[in-house]
């Protein structure tokens, strides 16, 4: 042999003598020795209490094809820990942070050599975790750092859980929760872990239970971890089934997604969009999006789903950004129940109250709703939302029959612009602004209302329906407040509308003034339509209180004035309804009416003492009727008085509805 072929032939014995020397003493070394040089190291770079308690010991093993070639003949060193605890930092209410009966792992030897700690499984038995955020915004999740750049890399594949629980406690969401995971029998589906969940979550109880798989992925970024859960919060209910990939991405979900629950703006605490209230609701979609640190970005797509007895269809996106998230989409009701709506401004019933735990109770003697707008929410997000109510469903007196407005949010600005409804046959055309950071909040109207037909206005008055003519009007409005009841009670500017031409029973027109014997008549012969010349009504609207400049029905037999007031804020009546008669009648009470009293309790009558007098003039003309009704066919029953439709409309024209003035500037003039 030559000297050469010595030498290797040595050297290759003594490298693998010290092979298995170095294995002969891995696996009888006492690793138990080292644990107190681990816990010290894991203590330092991690600023917390690090131990194992129980044995540490160490085996080898193969893994069959991890590797490719030679390199699957090379042993893995496989760890494994018991009863290993992992400290918290001095802040947090409880000791442990983590805890596990034991933990198992392997190390690729060879990637060690480039510095890089390959772990493909890390499984661990019975964990227990405590989690903790405090009110000032530490939790201890988060650790503390050097600021170095380590020369070490840790590449965790896979993490295995087994029986185990978690227990959440977080002060700024009032989130105080516990959950247990146990192991599943095998049933043929992807999951193997069951969990339960119980607790609180901003003042609600929560309960809640779930599956999922036991291995999640943390290097196969398109392995799907299977998921599927059904969670209480109060009155909400959230069912997720689906799958989470990319977990090193703080995860990408892809769920089908059912909500439930008694009003929609209850779900802002869980997922942190403004949402307005409403009657008890459900959908279903398929939700899909990615965590980041901002949120994350999510599409709520094609739900459909019921609001009280309408229904609700649509697509949502929310995208997560600075300084405020943004939520854009559509939403349909193909069939929309007027009374669903009755929440957005708190005129439900007291049931419905109490169902969505309403706070204020509507007072028994007041009309407007009281109930105040969550306003400090509106500065939390900014939307661009189109909403379209194709089929209204509403009480028989409410002629409205389709609905469309687009809602945009921007930095607390709320305004629906346009929003339309189809009413009587024309359109009502508004556009609303609500200024949210405003305390209390500011509000302004600006509409116009088109062709409404006088018929389809009243559907609900019989002798309505052969009356044919249009309504036109303009409202502008301001208002401070955080209720519609203050919003109105505090209101500023101008209502205006106009009928310039059309027709009315004269039966309607004959009871308004008292006419008895021309009712008589008219009931015994049949109704007929009168001409309307003109009609007129224009408010001035100052501090809640309504006060008319102009309310005037003319019409071919009578010409009809209304004077008074509507006082919004103390949702009193004190209105005049004098007739003027353009003919004779035999027999006539006519006397000023009036109109008085509470919004919930009017109060419609005459003048007594006016009726008096004209009761006894009415009994004696009785005595002469005879001589009367002679005299009848010899008297002019035309028009008395020249009518004042030129001079009302002209009016109307050259006064037009002025913008609503600046809510700030009535608001600081107040």
């Amino acid at each position: 042999m030559s000297r050469t072929a010595k030498i290797l032939t040595w050297s290759g014995g003594g490298l693998l003598a010290i092979l298995v020397i170095a294995v002969v003493v891995l696996l009888n070394f006492d690793w138990n020795s080292i644990k107190p040089w681990i816990s010290t190291r894991v203590s330092e770079s991690t600023g917390r209490h690090f131990d194992i308690r129980g044995d540490l010991s160490l085996t080898w093993h193969a893994p069959q094809g991890a590797q490719g070639g030679w390199r699957d003949w090379i042993p893995w060193p496989r760890l494994n820990a018991k009863d290993v605890i992992f400290g918290n930092p001095d802040w947090a209410t409880e000791p442990t942070m983590a805890q596990a009966r034991q933990v198992t792992f392997s190390v690729s030897p060879l990637a060690l050599l480039r510095h890089d700690i390959v772990i493909p499984s890390l499984a661990l038995d019975e964990p227990r975790l405590f989690l903790q955020r405090a009110k000032d915004g530490r939790n201890n999740w988060t650790f503390q750092s050097s600021g170095k750049a380590s020369a070490w890399r840790l590449d965790l594949q896979r993490l295995i859980l087994s029986k185990g629980s978690l227990h959440l406690v977080d002060v700024i969401k009032r989130a105080d929760i516990r959950a247990q995971i146990d192991t599943l029998g095998g049933d043929g589906s992807d999951y193997r872990i069951g969990w339960k969940v119980a607790g609180t979550f901003n003042g609600e109880p929560v309960s809640g239970n779930g599956r999922a798989g036991s291995v999640l992925s943390l290097r196969e970024q398109k392995a799907k971890y299977p998921i599927d859960a059904t969670v209480h919060i109060g009155k909400t209910t959230i069912d997720a089934e689906g799958t989470l990939t990319e977990p090193t991405k703080l995860g990408v979900l892809d769920l089908r997604l059912k909500l439930s629950g008694v009003s929609m703006a209850q779900l802002y605490p869980i997922i942190h969009v403004v949402l307005p209230e409403t009657p008890p609701f459900s959908t279903e979609g398929h939700l899909q999006g990615a965590l980041n640190d901002l949120g994350g970005d999510w599409r709520y797509e094609k739900f459909s789903g019921k609001v009280g007895s309408s229904d609700l269809s649509g697509s949502l996106y929310f995208k997560a950004r600075k300084p405020r998230p943004l939520l854009e989409g559509t939403v349909e009701s193909s069939y929309l129940n007027f009374k669903d709506l009755a929440p957005l401004v708190g005129a439900d019933s007291e049931k419905s109250k109490e169902q969505r735990n309403a706070k204020v109770d509507q007072p028994k003697d007041k009309a407007l709703p009281v109930e105040t707008f969550k306003t400090d929410r509106l500065a939390s997000i900014d939307a661009d939302v189109q909403f379209t109510g194709r089929k209204i469903v509403r009480e028989k007196q409410l002629p409205i029959d389709h609905l469309v407005t687009r809602i945009q949010l921007q930095d607390g600005e709320l305004t629906l612009a346009p929003l339309k409804f189809g009413i009587a046959g024309g359109n009502l055309v508004s556009n609303l602004k609500i200024l949210g950071k405003s305390k209390p909040m500011k509000a302004e109207l600006k509409l116009t209302a088109r062709h409404l037909k006088l018929k389809q206005m009243f559907p609900t008055v019989k002798e309505m329906q052969a009356s044919l003519g249009e309504i036109n009007g303009e409202a502008a409005l301001s208002a401070t407040g955080n209720s519609v009841a203050a919003l109105l009670g505090s209101s500023d500017g101008e209502i205006r509308a106009v009928i310039n031409q059309g027709t009315v029973s004269k039966l309607l027109l004959e009871e308004m003034g008292l006419n008895i014997g021309t009712i008589i008549a008219t009931k015994l012969f049949g109704d007929k339509q009168v001409q309307i010349n003109c009609a007129v009504n224009d408010f001035k609207v100052e501090n809640g209180t309504m006060q008319t400049r102009a309310f005037v029905i003319d019409t071919q037999d009578a010409t009809i004035y209304v004077n008074g007031q509507i006082n919004l804020a103390k949702e009193q009546l004190a209105l005049e309804i004098r007739p003027d008669s353009k003919g004779m009648r035999l027999i006539s009470l006519r006397s000023p009416l009036y109109v008085k009293g509470s919004f919930k309790h009017p109060d419609v009558g005459v003048d007594k003492g006016v009726l008096a007098a004209k009761a006894g003039g009415a009994i004696a003309l009785g005595v002469l009727a005879p001589v009367a009704s002679a005299l009848i066919p010899l008297i002019n029953v035309g028009p008395g008085e020249k009518s004042e439709c030129g001079s009302l409309l002209a009016q109307a024209g050259e006064k037009p509805v002025a913008a609503a003035p600046n809510a700030g500037e009535q608001a600081s003039g107040r």
